[in-house]
């Protein structure tokens, strides 16, 4: 079986402003291995949120595949890939979006709340709820488990995005500028998280702008003119 678990190719992914066209995806292709840590860099506006989303399932390209392990991400009806991008891929964003009402614990188990019918979220509760307590323990976050959003610093709000990320024990973590609304030195903690992660066998697609972020990264890509001019550094 091939190491390369997400696989990209020819991807062109095109939006509609007005009167005008915007190619933001002009043919991309992109193979990233298991247990990878991938970096995407580039100019802002140049197509890298857009590469992620798609990669992530969260959009549908214009032309070109994702595969995912073998399986054609698009390829099924819209609830199979719903499904796909639920257990498969996690995802963390450069402004957390934590639910304000819900506290962190109630936060990270979102996605698994989503990813069960009633009754097989009322059958697991007791045991997602101790992966969730352990998954923030870890991350440092354990004695504020019943704190809400706005009582958090921006790098506890992160953490708590990268365990609900976690939540669903993902086979690739995405990551669109994820230290981008924090301070350096706080940056500097979260990427700390993700090469620990990624040390102990996650693999990571990372979106940046910045070589020192990206630096963490096993390879560097970069987006340029809706192009990946170095698809194997």
């Amino acid at each position: 079986m091939s190491d390369v678990i997400l696989q990209a190719a020819g991807l062109h992914k095109s939006y509609v402003m007005g009167r005008t066209t915007l190619d933001v995806l002009k043919g991309v292709s992109l193979g990233v291995h298991r247990g990878e840590f991938v970096a995407i860099m580039g100019s802002s506006g140049c197509g890298k949120s857009t590469l992620l989303h798609l990669l992530g399932a969260l959009d549908v390209p214009d032309r070109g595949t994702v595969k995912f392990d073998g399986t054609d991400v698009f390829g099924g009806s819209n609830a199979q890939r719903d499904r796909l991008r639920n257990r498969t891929f996690g995802f963390v964003f450069q402004f957390y979006h934590l639910l304000p009402e819900l506290n962190v614990l109630e936060n990270t188990l979102i996605p698994c709340m989503v990813g069960h019918s009633v009754a097989g979220w009322l059958g697991r509760r007791a045991d997602l709820r101790r992966h969730a307590t352990d998954l923030l323990g870890r991350l440092g976050l354990g004695d504020r488990l019943r704190h809400r959003p706005n009582e958090l610093s921006g790098g506890e709000r992160q953490r708590v995005a990268i365990a609900r990320a976690l939540a669903n024990r993902p086979q690739v973590l995405l990551a669109d500028e994820p230290t981008g609304n924090l301070d350096a030195a706080t940056g500097c903690e979260i990427m700390g998280v993700l090469t620990e992660l990624n040390r102990a066998g996650q693999t990571v697609v990372m979106v940046t702008h910045d070589p020192q972020v990206a630096a963490s990264a096993h390879r560097i890509v970069t987006l340029s003119d809706g192009r990946i001019r170095n698809p194997k550094a």
